[in-house]
């Protein structure tokens, strides 16, 4: 059975149901940004803590998605968010750093891959976790669920009324080419691991560290559906 309540269209066998859940101890204002395919439901909804909704992926739909937190918005859907802020409730373009982020390609046929990561590349702002249901298969969840705002290195650190809101990525921090994969450090064989992506890693192995993390960071799973939950404890 299929359980949509934001979006209007028919449950095909290939489509895939991604269910978001929000673990966190306070509201969380889910954004999805479309790179192929339709855009999924309106962007204007929140999830308040223990809340789950759910949302269809058509086959070959690519996307991205992020939780933003601190919102106020206006009956218009005019305002600003503390983290991940997309420029309004329906957002008009990717979160301002920093901010977790996950991405996820959907299968566009039935015997092709859905791939997808969680990403630390822009700095952390809420624990996330994808976890594949409805296989029987063992599919590994890709995400960070420890909290690094309570581990955040002091020069990465945004802080707001004497609290770690967000950790920022180092190349954020020093937009330095050794640290944003540039320039010079611009391929895989340039651009290593740095202390701080190596922070991130050894706290979070399942998310992309540094930009050329794919080995241990980007994970597959055939005929999917996924649970994107928000402050996941394990």
């Amino acid at each position: 059975m299929c359980f949509v309540f934001l979006v209007q269209h028919s449950c095909k066998s290939s489509a895939a149901i991604l269910s978001f859940e929000n673990h966190c101890s306070y509201t969380v204002w889910p954004a999805i940004i479309s790179r192929n395919g339709p855009t999924l439901g309106d962007g204007r909804f929140s999830l308040a803590p223990g809340k789950l909704a759910q949302l269809i992926a058509e086959p070959g739909w690519s996307g991205r998605v992020w939780a933003r937190t601190g919102c106020n918005f206006d009956a218009s859907g005019n305002g600003k968010c503390l983290t991940g802020d997309c420029g309004s409730l329906n957002c008009n373009g990717d979160g301002q750093p920093p901010v977790t982020l996950a991405q996820i390609i959907i299968a566009s046929g039935t015997t092709d891959n859905s791939f997808y990561d969680v990403s630390l590349v822009n700095g952390y702002n809420v624990g996330m976790r994808i976890n594949v249901t409805g296989r029987t298969n063992d599919c590994q969840y890709a995400g960070c669920i420890n909290d690094l705002n309570g581990n955040c290195p002091p020069e990465l650190q945004v802080v707001v009324s004497g609290s770690v809101v967000a950790c920022k990525s180092a190349c954020e921090a020093f937009n330095a080419a050794q640290f944003c994969c540039g320039d010079d450090y611009s391929t895989p064989q340039t651009c290593s691991p740095t202390q701080y992506s190596e922070h991130f890693k050894k706290a979070c192995p399942n998310a992309y560290s540094y930009p050329y993390d794919d080995v241990s960071s980007r994970f597959t799973c055939s005929g999917s559906n996924y649970s994107i939950t928000f402050c996941p404890t394990g």
